[in-house]
């Protein structure tokens, strides 16, 4: 009896001396390892995409913002529907109206991409005239005119020439006719209507018929419900806007609406003359 007794106290102590790691079936470990195999530590973080870059606009003190700031007659106007940008809703049926008007849609997220569309747009060599737009000036368009491009810059040669009548010539003729006309619009209708008002009608002649292609570049913020609320938005709203841009560009009281066009649809004739840079970003007015 004792040597059996000194037999089970043997057995006792000896598992309570063994390892707790010797005690444990060898499998326990598999799973972490089978883990680690399958979710391996990611030593490199994934980069960002950065948005292009546009260049600068040299005409800052015309920006809403600005003129709002510098004109006391333009300050109610600071915090108006008309300056922000509508919702995704309101943007994705504008953008389906328009298309079933017949206008080419290109919808982008920045000024960089609607600058870095327009230039993939204008094929190398083609003549261009731009209609004054705070939208084009906002993105870099007009500055990057200025300098070298692959274009024949037809508003250079237009403004180069000093004679006020000589100069509404070449407007009416050369300006008009170009390959490419770039321009802005006042609304943008949910069911795909554009619209915008002109005082001397160079812009009208240019965008209605002239020009051999259109761009129109718009920011999100000046997306309307229908054409009634375009005249709305464009009556009461940019025009007090440019009427500012008018009073710190040329010493005039205000600007006039002389022009009022609205293109319903793209005509039949000339299929996909306009194409529409719908820029989800509030520009211009």
């Amino acid at each position: 009896m004792p040597s059996l007794l000194k037999q089970i106290k043997k057995i006792f102590k000896s598992k309570k001396t063994a390892s707790p790691a010797a005690s444990k079936p060898a499998v326990a470990a598999a799973p972490v390892a089978a883990a680690a195999a399958v979710a391996p530590v990611l030593k490199t973080p994934i980069a960002k995409v950065s948005e292009p870059a546009h260049p600068e606009n040299t005409h800052t003190s015309h920006t809403f913002a600005a003129l709002a700031k510098s004109d006391a007659q333009l300050a109610p106007f600071v915090n108006h529907k008309y300056t922000k940008v509508v919702s995704a809703e309101r943007v994705e049926a504008a953008k389906a109206g328009l298309e079933k008007s017949g206008f080419k849609v290109h919808l982008v997220n920045s000024r960089g991409e609607a600058f870095e569309t327009i230039k993939n747009l204008i094929p190398a060599g083609a003549s261009v005239n731009n209609a004054h737009s705070t939208t084009l000036e906002e993105i870099g368009f007009v500055t990057y005119l200025k300098g070298e491009t692959a274009w024949d810059n037809v508003h250079a040669t237009i403004l180069a020439e000093k004679d006020p009548a000589k100069q509404a010539e070449l407007r009416r003729t050369i300006g008009a006719t170009v390959d490419y006309y770039l321009t802005s619009m006042s609304a943008v209708t949910e069911d795909g209507k554009i619209a915008h008002a002109d005082l001397s009608g160079s812009k009208v002649g240019g965008v209605a018929f002239g020009a051999a292609n259109v761009i129109v570049v718009v920011g999100t913020n000046k997306i309307v419900k229908d054409e009634d609320e375009a005249w709305t938005r464009t009556n009461e709203f940019a025009l007090a806007a440019e009427s500012a841009r008018a009073r710190d560009a040329y010493g005039v009281p205000a600007s006039a609406i002389v022009n009022f066009e609205v293109l319903r649809q793209v005509s039949p004739f000339t299929p996909g003359r306009i194409q529409v840079v719908l820029v989800n970003d509030a520009l211009g007015f």
